[in-house]
């Protein structure tokens, strides 16, 4: 039986995998608090045992998991060259493989010790995970238009509200240009904080109004991002990240 692990198909997948430590770490923590369990195929092979992450050892430099009552499948652990760990984390799917694994002992039971994985699958094609824009700086795109019957492109400045790996979506701005469902454009600039201006091609999926609690009503468009770069899809993901990480931190001290 073969197995399709999208953690080996980079070339398709390269806009989902996570290199950076402190990412990796981010979501491997998330695992252990939720105690999820971890599917481990043993080789990227059909055989595959339920663990869990036990801890992350205080140099950051291994994950202890937990080893299955199965002695056989702790013998074919022992001599594997890997384990692609396959789980969820709020409703997105994460992969990752360890390397060659060695039990040690931790706590009085045996367990695990696998090296912490250089890279990690996040992978959110269908279900992605939506970050509300946060009140402490606003988030904005700019959107070149080319009005009808003019030759002039106009940059409009649209307010994002909340933003994905898929897309984003905005306030229509009040100017009287048209936007509409199926439009596309193209160079449009997202503006990120901290990491500079990330140049992509907007289509608007769907259009919808929103009233205000003052009794006006807003017009909010949702948009794909259209022949996003790996690079491009990477500095995104990673804001989201960073943004979770800080809204999850000033939870803890609450």
């Amino acid at each position: 039986m073969t197995l399709k692990f999208e953690l080996l198909q980079a070339d398709d997948y390269s806009r989902y995998l996570l290199r950076s430590k402190t990412d990796i770490l981010f979501n491997l923590r998330g695992l252990l608090q939720k105690r999820a369990m971890l599917s481990a195929f043993i080789d990227a092979s059909a055989d595959s045992f339920l663990t869990a992450i036990i801890a992350i050892t205080e140099d950051e430099r291994h994950l202890l998991l937990d080893v299955p009552n199965d002695e056989v499948i702790r013998r074919r652990v022992d001599a594997a060259d890997n384990l692609i760990c396959v789980t969820q984390l709020d409703k997105i799917k994460i992969q990752f493989a360890t390397g060659p694994v060695e039990r040690i002992t931790y706590n009085g039971s045996e367990v695990f010790r696998a090296s912490l994985p250089a890279v990690m699958l996040r992978l959110q094609r269908r279900e992605y995970y939506r970050l509300t824009a946060p009140a402490a700086h606003s988030l904005s795109c700019q959107i070149p238009i080319t009005h009808e019957g003019e030759s002039k492109v106009i940059s409009v400045a649209a307010d994002v509200v909340d933003i994905s790996g898929g897309g984003l979506a905005i306030t229509v701005p009040h100017n009287g240009y048209p936007f509409e469902l199926d439009m596309e454009f193209a160079d449009c600039r997202l503006m990120l904080p901290e990491t500079g201006p990330i140049t992509t091609n907007l289509r608007i999926r769907n259009i919808f109004r929103i009233t205000n609690r003052d009794g006006s009503v807003t017009l909010r468009a949702g948009c794909e991002f259209m022949q996003l770069n790996s690079t491009m899809a990477s500095t995104i993901q990673r804001y989201i990240l960073k943004v979770e990480r800080e809204r999850n931190a000033r939870e803890r001290i609450r």
